[in-house]
């Protein structure tokens, strides 16, 4: 995908207001080890709502190694908010109004809509781990719902980056 970033690139800034009225900002971050952005389809989709209710479960284990964890969709205020209530993520930084134009720069794959559930545009999953100066460490990019990364594995990953000051990989 030609407008992907590459490990160790710097990422665009990421600025989204959360469901919570907080607002939410890459270059605010301050972890002790990486930020786990994780791009979401949106209201619409049951994949997602599970996959974020998963994400839900491990947030003090991410916490745990360093990791803060956000989570946004391009959904209006008012679509992220009803999944902030309907979905079973109460700890989980909620992001909004995500905009395409900002998907397309983070090479996220996006959708039109086949159903009047959906919105007119969308993007499609993708998860970014990034390092405290807003380098990419690891991503993951979809064109579909199915088949995304195990949280449990990259927790599991990520015991073995960290202890192991692994580098990115992949930017040659």
């Amino acid at each position: 995908m030609s407008n992907a970033i590459k490990p160790r690139e710097k990422t665009p800034n990421l600025k989204v207001r959360l469901i919570n009225g907080l607002e939410w900002s890459l270059e605010e971050q301050n972890p002790e080890n990486f930020t786990l952005v994780v791009f979401y389809r949106g209201l619409h989709c049951p994949v997602c709502k599970n996959y974020l209710e998963d994400l839900a479960t491990k947030i003090e284990d991410f916490k745990k190694r360093g990791v803060n964890v956000v989570a946004m969709s391009s959904d209006s205020e008012e679509r992220a908010k009803e999944a902030g209530e309907k979905w079973n993520i109460p700890n989980l930084p909620l992001g909004f109004n995500f905009s395409i134009e900002e998907a397309r720069k983070w090479g996220l794959y996006v959708s039109e809509a086949i159903s009047d559930k959906e919105p007119k545009l969308f993007s499609e999953p993708g998860i970014f781990l990034i390092r405290p100066d807003q380098t990419l460490y690891f991503a993951s990019i979809q064109t579909m719902p199915f088949a995304r990364p195990d949280f449990k594995q990259i927790l599991g990953a990520l015991d073995f980056v960290i202890a192991k000051k692994y580098p990115a990989r992949g930017e040659a």
